[in-house]
């Protein structure tokens, strides 16, 4: 069995010292990334793990590969709900596109796993939550998707959708070698407004406002990905995409809907009927 590897280890802490708050490199990188969310809701920290880091958290998703979920759903919306009978046929609520990826649910890493404890690790979400502005953040207390792996098999596809938090952290542990590309559209609903009209142009084709983020293996992406529409295209090469995927929330005991948890991960648990949803009213 490998030595288990201290947080620091698992960082580029040369590069990222994030435990030590006043290294002017912590400080630096925080304006970084507090600039390009202000720019578009997305940041990039390129290379954030160390190379056993990396090594190691990829190792753990591919393990677990063989127990990822796949939805017997295989076309959504963009909201990843049932849609709205109530609505024309053509509004963005009854407009279900394919979707094909899989799920590593957080129930399949335990404590002792790396990814686990980088989730648990509090230097880390002080740093994020001062990178996202915020004066705290909190555990996502969803026992299913706190803590994700994101797998697309060659052939697979996350369509445009939007996310139950406001803010997102993922880490690629491993990119397709052609195809998979992270494409959004910036704010383009908010947390007042919809804006159906602007969701159908872009399910209609409308690009205008697409962009597309090259990502490589280590980096870490912060994503405002409740007000941005976004999705992974089609992975056409010949290696599996793993994406790890770190949910926070600014309010303790917030989970994720019991209908949405049940159609992406397949399972749910009793904290699912009694736990804080979400703190907006939009569609989801």
């Amino acid at each position: 069995m490998s030595q288990k590897l201290a947080c620091t280890e698992i960082i580029d802490h040369a590069r990222y010292p994030i435990d030590e708050l006043d290294h002017w490199r912590r400080r630096e990188v925080i304006e970084q990334v507090r600039a390009e969310l202000e720019h578009d809701g997305c940041a990039v920290i390129r290379n954030f793990f160390s190379a056993p880091g990396l090594r190691a958290l990829l190792t753990e998703a591919s393990e677990r590969k063989s127990q990822a979920y796949y939805s017997e759903r295989k076309q959504c919306n963009v909201y990843l709900n049932d849609g709205d009978p109530d609505f024309p046929q053509d509004h963005p609520l009854n407009i279900f596109i394919p979707r094909s990826n899989g799920f590593i649910t957080a129930d399949l890493f335990g404590e002792e796993t790396t990814s686990h404890r980088l989730y648990y690790w509090e230097p880390l979400k002080q740093f994020l939550s001062e990178c996202l502005g915020k004066d705290e953040l909190f555990i996502y207390e969803d026992p299913v998707s706190n803590m994700i792996v994101n797998v697309g098999k060659p052939g697979q596809q996350f369509n445009w959708h939007f996310d139950t938090n406001e803010f997102t952290i993922t880490m690629l542990l491993q990119a397709a070698d052609s195809g998979g590309h992270f494409e959004y559209v910036p704010g383009l609903r908010t947390a007042q407004d919809e804006c159906y009209d602007e969701v159908k142009q872009v399910l209609e084709g409308d690009r205008s406002r697409v962009k597309r983020l090259e990502l490589n293996a280590g980096d870490l992406q912060f994503f405002l990905g409740r007000f941005s529409l976004h999705q992974v295209t089609a992975n056409s090469g010949n290696t599996d995409r793993l994406l790890l995927i770190m949910s926070f929330s600014e309010k303790p005991g917030m989970v994720g809907s019991m209908a949405r948890v049940k159609n992406l991960y397949g399972k749910v648990t009793d904290v699912h009927a009694d736990g804080r949803v979400r703190a907006d009213d939009l569609v989801d």
